[in-house]
């Protein structure tokens, strides 16, 4: 199983209306600034202790601002028996560059 997916993929699976969950690990700040319609918010922090919220059959699609702590969540949840998380590449700043521009960029 591949352990990350691009923004096109993203856009695919949400425009196709595939069942995924996306999880944003952004703090609460960076949340002000931007954020996707549909996500499921879990700070990186806190995802230990809510890891029973997270399913263990649909897919998980993780995200931050760049991809570098969602790669860090998807590597835990593996690691917790959820293989079915993948990273964001690039995450919401590369969702705001190639896919939708009103997103604003920090």
């Amino acid at each position: 199983m591949t352990h990350s997916i691009s923004v096109q993929e993203l856009a695919a699976l949400r425009r196709d209306q595939a069942p995924h969950v996306l999880l944003d690990v952004r703090e609460a700040h960076e949340l002000e600034i931007c954020q996707l319609d549909h996500a499921l918010h879990i700070s990186m922090s806190q995802v230990p202790a809510r890891l029973a919220e997270l399913p263990s059959e649909e897919p998980i699609v993780v995200m931050c601002h760049h991809g570098g702590r969602s790669m860090r969540v998807v590597q835990f949840l593996n690691r917790s028996g959820r293989e079915n998380a993948v990273n964001l590449d690039g995450g919401i700043d590369a969702w705001a560059a190639e896919i939708d521009g009103n997103v604003p960029r920090y």
